[in-house]
């Protein structure tokens, strides 16, 4: 577990294959105002990790972002089962064995929203995700929507592969096959991404590859230019 700033921590787990690339996972914790703990996109739960993370406070929120991140949620949901779920009708729907108290929609009235802002990404037939943005740390939380693996992390041919799908740092953005998805959507994928430049991140954590601690505006802006935004 790895402090990034006051309430702020994110913890590596172990890699998981995915198209024929090992996915590192990482999920993020924010201890909210009323001092329980939200998190996001749970890695696997291990005796080490559930003592590291009785140590920050009570668990209140799971947070599935997408229908890519769930392997690890129905562990959670049973040693937490006080906790309460959230995520996209796509991963409810792809998980119907999991309990979700609400799904994302763009007009959701999340209960953390005095310290966790919320846009859900739409317009892709691929995928939704939902982003957030601690406001007290300035820190963007996303999860595929940017993917920023460190070339050390593949083998030669393996690096070849994530360079051709443009997810390599510190060049790192959204997957090729996602970002092929928004063809005719582009302009809502533009709204989105100005929604996202409006909140200022100084940090942006993503759940696969190279935090970007520096410069993240400029970075956020760079891994969309994809939208030719001066079109």
């Amino acid at each position: 577990m790895k402090q990034l700033a006051e309430n702020l921590w994110i913890v590596d787990g172990e890699a998981v294959p995915f198209f024929t690339l090992p996915y590192t996972t990482r999920m993020t914790i924010v201890r909210l105002s009323d001092g329980t703990l939200w998190v996001h996109s749970p890695i696997k739960l291990t005796p080490e990790l559930q003592t590291q993370v009785a140590s920050l406070g009570e668990v209140r929120y799971l947070i599935a972002p997408n229908h890519l991140h769930h392997l690890f949620l129905l562990e959670w949901q049973q040693a937490y089962p006080q906790a309460q779920s959230f995520g996209t009708s796509e991963v409810q729907t792809k998980r119907p064995d999991l309990h979700f108290e609400q799904v994302f929609t763009p007009e959701f009235n999340a209960p953390w929203s005095a310290d966790i802002a919320q846009l859900l990404f739409t317009g892709s037939h691929f995928m939704q995700e939902c982003v957030f943005f601690h406001q007290a740390s300035g820190t963007l939380i996303v999860t595929d929507l940017i993917e920023n693996f460190s070339p050390d992390a593949f083998n030669a041919l393996q690096r070849l592969l994530a360079r051709g799908a443009g997810i390599l740092a510190p060049n790192g953005k959204m997957p090729l096959d996602w970002r092929l998805s928004f063809m005719f959507a582009k302009q809502q994928a533009r709204t989105h991404l100005a929604k996202m430049l409006a909140w200022q991140p100084q940090r942006i954590v993503m759940a696969h590859g190279v935090i970007v601690e520096q410069d993240a505006m400029a970075f956020l802006q760079k891994s969309f230019a994809w939208l030719d935004l001066h079109d």
